[in-house]
């Protein structure tokens, strides 16, 4: 299993997204992809990416694709599925991931096939917790976002995989319910974690890049402007 993490945890501060900086921003990332266009007008495209990314953390935001987000049609269920056991160990992706994160031994229920008692630290707090009722498994880029970012020219096969990534431990993570209900399908330019935001912010960019998902003008804006605050860590993301 490839699993990377970001290793900066710290409390830096982000600046505070106004109008100004948004504006200017925006112009600027807006002439970044007319000329990015005019250039692939005139030059062959390789017929696939490689299959593993790395780059520097402000690099990488400037390398995002900007494409308008665009959510019609959007229907969780039917087009990403629940919760898989792709592996027949009767613990599906939720108990996967909790296995995954806990900081101590866990606890089972229902023939080992339920997570229900270990040591979760939730990223986003700095929380520990020690009952699996008090997390939820929250989707980093969330569902809504990544269909509205790319995700609903895929195959079914390509979406219910997505939802169940365990390849890549940024895609899928422990939280408090308090916080993911917070979050629901923002983006870093609406919302950010109260801890660990520049964590949060490389890992949101990793997940797009392993993804393959688009940005738009006003979500790239705001990623320029915080990562710009952040250390300038290495992204290393296998793209899927």
């Amino acid at each position: 299993m490839n699993v990377h993490r970001s290793s900066h945890v710290g409390a830096t501060a982000l600046p505070v997204l106004n109008s100004r900086h948004l504006i200017k921003l925006r112009r600027a990332v807006g002439v970044a992809v007319v000329a990015a266009g005019m250039l692939l007008a005139g030059l062959a495209v390789p017929a696939e990416a490689a299959t593993v990314y790395q780059a520097p953390l402000r690099t990488a935001v400037r390398g995002l694709t900007v494409a308008a987000e665009v959510n019609a049609g959007y229907d969780r269920d039917r087009y990403f599925g629940v919760w898989g056991d792709t592996n027949g160990d009767c613990q599906n992706t939720r108990q996967e991931v909790l296995v995954q994160e806990s900081k101590g031994s866990v606890s089972y229920t229902n023939r080992g096939c339920i997570a229900s008692r270990g040591r979760w630290v939730t990223s986003w707090d700095n929380g520990v917790h020690t009952s699996s009722t008090e997390v939820e498994v929250d989707h980093l880029v969330p569902v809504h976002e990544a269909w509205g970012s790319g995700a609903r020219y895929w195959s079914q096969a390509r979406r219910v995989a997505f939802y169940n990534d365990l390849g890549d431990s940024r895609t899928l993570n422990v939280q408090t319910s308090t916080l993911n209900h917070s979050k629901r399908a923002s983006g870093p330019e609406r919302w950010l974690p109260p801890k660990n935001r520049c964590a949060y912010i490389g890992q949101w960019v990793a997940v797009k890049i392993r993804w393959g998902l688009s940005v738009n003008i006003t979500e790239k804006a705001a990623l320029i402007l915080y990562a710009a605050s952040c250390p300038n860590v290495t992204l290393t993301v296998t793209r899927v």
